[in-house]
């Protein structure tokens, strides 16, 4: 019994001692190449930081007029970043347009936003890359039943009578500017040019006869639109011409009662334009965040919906703004394969990762190939010190001994002995070490032959 307590004693003492051994190892390698390893590390930070920096843990989005569907789609959005980790602080502006002259402005924090599609150009366009359309924005034409005979947009009958058609800088302002003019209509006195929200509270006190809304059915402004009572919505019966002609919106079909079936609203098939919801960006967001954008806008609005078919979004849909590279490359192969497994910020850490591996090790591969040289040319060079002074001193000895200066001499040695002893040698030079130990030895025993002689003289 006691002998194998003793040998499990002897193992455990074994394991120790080895363990001890190989951390001092380890300590002592650290020790002697630690300007490798600092110029390894900031190489490796400095290619993290400027190759791919690491994303922002806050980006700013715009939500568009109050009551509109942007509002709507933004707080989702804002729910599935800060499940990932990210803050989306949104931000109220007076739409569409207001949008695109935001994020074109480069001093503007802005970064991204919803954008109704048809108003971006050439002109208006820098500094803006599209992840895509998420979905459609109906022209909702809404007009009083008793107070019109036709329904064709943009009649006579109509623009002769109050009617709200957006705030400017408003996407819905601008769309109806564009229906204006391909009519041949221009602006007139009888078009209130103010927010959805206050069309359509002017709607129900009666102080205009119909209104323009450009915006998804979610918006609190469609669906309190589409309760008033006495309240017809125009059937786009030249749809088909408005998508020729404006080739950025769509023919879509609300099948009759599809809206209200208990109240037979719309009372006939009825058929609408409807351009789509660009999700624009600031073309110098973090590749990381995009992909946050994609995974939301796929989560969000890539579901059937009351206007759009499984998923139809997000995906590429007439944008006049560049392609964002990022949304091309998701489309195509999809998410990453480590954001289906892990956090967003730990996934994206290791993709950082994996990207800058073959360049870092370009870098790092002959700065961790030189490190065991580097290690015994400096043990080397430590060990030929210590002989350089040994040496000196021999040649001292040989030819010019003073015997005053016995006890100088010894110490002189002891000293080099000392120097000797303190090195930190690799195992590899240890025949160089006790070479050196028992040169010092030699060096002593001559100090004491020739004191020897000395006296026997």
């Amino acid at each position: 019994m006691g002998s194998v307590k003793e040998d499990v004693y002897e193992q455990a003492k074994a394991i120790y001692e080895t363990v001890v051994e190989e951390i001092k190892n380890w300590i002592n390698f650290v020790k002697e190449t630690w300007p490798l390893i600092t110029l390894l590390i900031i190489l490796t930070v400095i290619g993290l930081w400027y190759a791919k920096p690491a994303p922002p843990d806050r980006v700013l989005m715009a939500t568009g007029s109050q009551g509109g569907s942007y509002e709507v789609i933004a707080e989702k959005y804002v729910k599935f970043f800060a499940e990932n980790g990210v803050k989306l602080e949104l931000t109220r502006t007076l739409g569409a347009e207001n949008n695109i002259a935001r994020l074109s402005d480069p001093h503007d924090p802005l970064q991204a936003a919803f954008v109704q599609g048809g108003l971006v150009n050439d002109q208006n366009s820098k500094n803006l890359l599209s992840l895509g359309s998420i979905g459609f924005e109906p022209v909702w034409f809404f007009y009083r039943s008793d107070a019109f005979t036709g329904e064709n947009l943009l009649t006579l009958d109509f623009i002769k009578q109050p009617m709200a058609i957006g705030e400017v800088g408003s996407g819905t302002h601008r769309q109806v500017l564009n229906l204006l003019e391909l009519n041949g209509l221009t602006i007139n006195e009888n078009m209130k040019e103010i927010s959805s929200k206050q069309g359509v509270q002017a709607y129900i006190n009666g102080e205009v006869s119909s209104i323009f809304l450009i915006d998804g059915i979610e918006s609190e402004n469609v669906q309190l639109m589409l309760k008033q009572p006495n309240t017809t919505l125009a059937n786009v019966t030249r749809a088909a011409a408005y998508t020729r002609l404006m080739p950025f919106l769509h023919e879509i079909l609300i099948p009759e009662g599809a809206l209200n079936l208990k109240e037979n609203f719309p009372n006939q098939d009825t058929k609408l334009i409807a351009p789509t919801t660009h999700l624009l960006i600031d073309k110098n967001m973090h590749p990381a965040i995009q992909l946050l954008f994609l995974q939301a806008a796929e989560k969000i609005n890539g579901g059937r919906t009351f206007l759009s078919k499984y998923g139809q979004f997000p995906a590429f849909m007439e944008s006049t703004v560049p392609e964002s590279p990022v949304a091309k490359h998701h489309y195509e192969k999809g998410s990453p394969f480590l954001m289906h497994y892990l956090p967003f910020w730990l996934a994206e850490f290791i993709d950082r990762l994996l990207i800058l591996m073959l360049p870092l090790m370009a870098f790092a591969y002959p700065i961790i190939q030189t490190m065991p040289g580097y290690r015994l040319s400096r043990a080397r060079s430590r060990i030929f010190e210590v002989y350089g002074a040994l040496k000196f001193l021999e040649q001292d000895l040989s030819a010019n001994y003073d015997p005053s200066l016995h006890q100088t001499y010894l110490d002189k040695v002891f000293e080099i002995e000392k120097n000797a002893k303190a090195l930190r040698i690799p195992k590899v030079l240890s025949g160089d070490y006790y070479s050196l130990r028992t040169n010092i030895d030699f060096v002593r025993t001559l100090i004491s032959r020739l004191e020897s002689g000395r006296q026997g003289m």
